[in-house]
């Protein structure tokens, strides 16, 4: 009892609180900053798609870009969704001098990465495209965007980096305040660049480089004033190899899951371009998109609990941990079983928001009920393997990332349309077969660590 009344409000709240309530006070605000996060992308293609004459090319041309904008946000859940786990279970430990260190190092490595892929994006962008699925129709909307995104790229970083250090320590209003401010920043900025501007598909970009600054700017003055926990500091950016080493490692995780977003995206664009030409890839354009709605709504869930099993991790409180976890795999389940079925039924819901082009609806009308014909079992994946990374098991959750992506989705891909008559739709299938395997091992595997959460809680004498 002394020692938590030592440890800071966010900090006894996290160890006290009822878990269900505290979970749902965290993931409420964190599933809002997901959903709010993603209107950069769906705002965007909004208006692109709506430019007169031209709107299908560059919807497509902007969907073309997709791949890269997801690898820069991959490598910033290197540095900042590894990091927050680690500095909230030394939280948990009452070591707060070294999960500052964290915080410093992971700030500093962002800057380090943003350097690196804005240099490698302004030089080798267009190369990138065109192995990315673009064609001669599209090329011109998608270097247009890229290249003025590129030199955003360090707001990026920091404010998806820097974001889940403020969600770790409890402060998930801060978090979606963060995303909040540059979403609807971008909402009111793209129709001025776009239209009123005569921009176009630069001006979607510009407004969203100034959003994604602005973003930034606000998590940055967060973290050095006075108000969390954790702050900051010049002194704790000293870099240390033994600090970075394990953020990194366990960061590999989320980072190969975006990632290989990436590389995903690239195969099913070439071939979908080869089998179905710039429809299909529009229509994979619209996919992907509802596909990040689908799956940063359940990242925000995971990221409501990620403090609260980390820092109960951290803590010994076993019980609280194995609460936090049932309670997550229930509200994914739920929440993507929801989505599969506005899916399967009324489709169109989601796709006039994108295009009103008869071909290109009807072409994502029939994709979206085989793309998604496994989703409603998803939420079980992204809570499972979230859980893995919220319990500092790096290893594991790094498996099952490669797992499914790597060794099932991306040979799917390419194996499926020399067995199906129907080639586009072959391509399409690979998606729910991948997600069938992938949520059969998943939950083999945390079934044997939720066993063992119960026998180390056998094992803690109580408090």
């Amino acid at each position: 009892m002394n020692e938590e009344t030592k440890r800071p409000d966010k900090e006894a709240s996290l160890a006290g609180d009822p878990v269900g309530r505290l979970l749902f006070k965290l993931a409420i605000p964190a599933i809002a900053a997901q959903i709010i996060n993603v209107l950069y992308n769906i705002v965007d293609r909004m208006f692109i798609g709506h430019i007169e004459g031209i709107g299908a090319d560059a919807l497509t041309g902007v969907g073309v870009t997709m791949p890269v904008i997801m690898a820069v946000s991959a490598f910033a859940y290197l540095a900042g969704m590894g990091g927050a786990p680690r500095a909230a279970i030394m939280m948990g430990k009452n070591q707060k001098e070294e999960a500052e260190k964290i915080l410093g190092n992971c700030f500093l490595l962002l800057l380090c990465l943003s350097a690196a892929l804005t240099a490698v994006i302004l030089v080798f962008g267009r190369d990138i495209l065109m192995a990315f699925g673009a064609s001669e129709n599209t090329i011109g909307y998608a270097s247009d965007y890229l290249n003025i995104y590129a030199l955003g790229t360090v707001f990026v970083q920091v404010t998806l980096g820097l974001n889940a250090f403020i969600t770790a320590q409890g402060y998930a209003g801060i978090s979606m305040i963060t995303v909040l401010i540059g979403a609807l920043l971008n909402t009111a900025l793209d129709p001025v660049f776009i239209f009123a501007l005569d921009m176009g598909v630069k001006g979607a970009a510009v407004a969203t480089v100034i959003s994604q600054a602005v973003s930034a700017l606000w998590a940055v003055l967060f973290l050095v004033s006075g108000r969390p926990s954790l702050r900051l500091k010049a002194s704790s950016m000293i870099p240390r190899l033994r600090i970075i080493g394990p953020c990194v490692a366990l960061g590999l995780s989320p980072f190969v899951m975006q990632f290989t977003e990436s590389i995903i995206s690239v195969c099913f664009n070439s071939s979908l371009l080869k089998y179905g030409g710039d429809t299909a890839v529009g229509a994979m354009s619209i996919l992907a998109t509802i596909m990040q709605f689908m799956w940063l709504p359940m990242q925000g869930m995971t990221q409501g609990a990620q403090p609260v099993t980390s820092y109960n991790y951290g803590a010994g409180n076993y019980d609280r941990v194995k609460k936090s976890v049932r309670l997550l795999i229930f509200s994914c389940l739920a929440y993507s079983t929801v989505l599969w079925a506005v899916c399967m039924f009324i489709p169109e819901f989601f796709i006039h928001f994108f295009t009103n082009d008869r071909e290109l609806v009807d072409a994502a009308v029939w994709a979206i009920r085989i793309y998604m014909a496994a989703a409603l079992l998803f939420g079980v994946q992204a809570a499972c393997q979230q859980s893995f990374i919220a319990l500092g098991n790096a290893r594991t959750s790094i498996f099952l990332a490669v797992f499914r992506k790597i060794i099932m989705l991306i040979p799917l891909i390419f194996i499926l349309p020399l067995f199906m008559e129907d080639k586009v739709a072959a391509v399409f299938l690979a998606e729910p077969a991948a997600d069938l395997c992938a949520v059969s091992l998943t939950s083999l595997l945390f079934f044997r660590a939720y066993r063992k959460l119960g026998r180390q809680e056998k094992k803690t004498p109580p408090s």
